[in-house]
């Protein structure tokens, strides 16, 4: 798998977590603001779709996963 797969994972993830945690019907509900977490991941892939920056990319580049084509992509392997 590669950088770009592995954010789009752990984007989803948080997202879904987020809204399972924040949601007040959800069986798992904490508290109402776990869905400013939501809010957060929607700006962050909204920043990184048009700056071209993103954070997770650094740490999973730094673990070694293989970089792809795709959006987080710097182009250098």
């Amino acid at each position: 798998m590669t950088v770009e797969r592995y954010i789009r994972i752990m984007a989803g993830f948080v997202v879904m977590l987020s809204l399972a945690l924040g949601f007040d019907k959800s069986p798992i509900f904490v508290n109402e603001w776990f869905l400013a977490l939501t809010a957060f991941a929607g700006f962050n892939l909204f920043q990184s779709g048009i700056t071209g920056f993103c954070p997770p990319a650094f740490l999973f580049k730094k673990l070694g996963v293989p970089e792809g084509n795709g959006a987080c992509s710097t182009g250098k392997r």
